[in-house]
């Protein structure tokens, strides 16, 4: 998720099922001691019921601009835009916007109005200001119906209200992101420097031993960036690297698993690296998987065996004492991988419905024996409490 491994859609099923009559707004907060997470991760996907919708069984032909739109007969789907930026005073900032799709049946509604639908929106939008040593973020629900949300493949759009990824006229590339809530806001046009990226087997990605549990995954793991992020009284016009993931599914996590931290790293050599895994509540991690991304675009999947992680040092969150790692050692030895990631600022914790951490990190470390350097994302769920864990 989400991430990008296992990315966030799983919760959503559940989420947006509970408040998917109400369809109620919310809003975010930049203060964690305001408890507003109301679903753990196995609350939110075990009663979720899959019945009737399309499942992904096995590999398809992606067919673009068409499949950056949205998949109504699958259960659950995003478009997930993370980054690093800099002002050419070094300044730097971290970003996420985020858009969920969620059906709430796997059939459209009989009730002849143009406000019915079976479909909803979720967006959660967020800012990381290192040098002010602040994090916000915020969070927009809406149904996808008369305009209010939705995904569009020509001329590509995904909108919930105001917050939206928007491509050019007659084309996806480049697109353009815009959100802004209470004194925050982005306004980015994102190019891609790489070739489309299909995860798993030819975009097949499996999450687990059961052949159900699977989505369709592709991502574009090197988009240059620029535009301008206001924070404040203060506009900053700031350029680096974006990262854009793709998914859809009627997937579900299995019994025991509660959780998942995801890995997107963007290397100054030109390479890329996603590498994500499943955990239970003791942190046990049996299902993992990755795709390497060389400067080329070329790429490469990377299994279970082949990927190694290792928690260097905790963050506490404030709310519940949740305990995530927020320096990671990343190993893939078979490709000669050896890295460290450390968030920009510990507390990159969203607070927003359902509660995870997401947030910029750089990285050090060396490929094949050559020290790189470089920034990500990580992503991670299923740490607080309500995972089963005492912190």
């Amino acid at each position: 998720m989400f991430r990008r491994y296992f990315p966030l859609w799983t919760l959503l099923i559940g989420v947006l099922a509970v408040v998917g009559v109400s369809l109620a707004l919310q809003r975010g907060s930049e203060t964690a001691q305001d408890v507003r997470a109301t679903m753990s991760v196995a609350e939110a996907v075990g009663g979720a019921s899959t019945e009737g919708f399309a499942r992904a069984a096995q590999p398809r032909v992606f067919v673009f601009p068409q499949d950056h739109a949205a998949h109504p007969y699958y259960r659950i789907e995003w478009w997930y835009v993370t980054g690093n930026l800099d002002t050419p005073a070094g300044r730097h900032f971290g970003y996420q916007l985020t858009f969920f799709r969620s059906a709430l049946s796997p059939d459209a509604p009989e009730r002849d109005s143009a406000w019915a639908t079976n479909q909803v929106y979720l967006a959660h939008f967020a800012v990381t200001d290192v040098d002010s040593e602040r994090f916000v973020a915020f969070d927009r629900l809406s149904r996808g119906a008369v305009g209010l949300a939705g995904a569009e493949a020509s001329p590509f759009r995904v909108w919930v209200e105001s917050w939206s990824v928007t491509g050019a006229a007659n084309a996806t590339l480049p697109m353009t992101l815009t959100a802004a809530e209470g004194d925050v806001s982005i306004n980015l046009t994102l190019d891609s420097a790489k070739p489309i990226v299909l995860n798993g087997e030819k975009g097949l990605s499996q999450k687990g031993p059961d052949p159900n549990n699977a989505s369709y995954y592709y991502s574009m793991t090197r988009m240059p960036t620029a535009g301008t992020i206001t924070v404040g009284d203060a506009t900053y016009a700031v350029s680096g690297l974006s990262w854009m993931d793709r998914e859809w599914s009627t997937s579900v996590l299995e019994p025991n698993q509660v959780g998942w931290d995801w890995f997107a790293l963007q290397l100054d050599d030109g390479r890329d690296l996603m590498i994500a895994r499943l955990r239970d509540k003791d942190e046990n991690a049996p299902y993992a998987f990755g795709t390497w991304v060389e400067a080329d675009g070329a790429s490469v999947s990377l299994t279970r065996d082949e990927i190694e992680l290792e928690p260097l040092q905790r963050w506490e969150s404030p709310t519940d004492g949740a305990s995530y790692p927020i320096r990671w050692r990343v190993r893939v030895p078979s490709r000669g991988i050896d890295l460290t990631t450390e968030a920009w600022l510990p507390n990159q914790e969203l607070n927003v419905g359902f509660r995870y951490w997401e947030g910029a990190v750089r990285v050090e470390g060396s490929v094949g024996g050559r020290d790189v350097s470089g920034n990500g994302y990580v992503e991670m769920t299923g740490y607080g409490r309500e995972a089963g864990r005492s912190s």
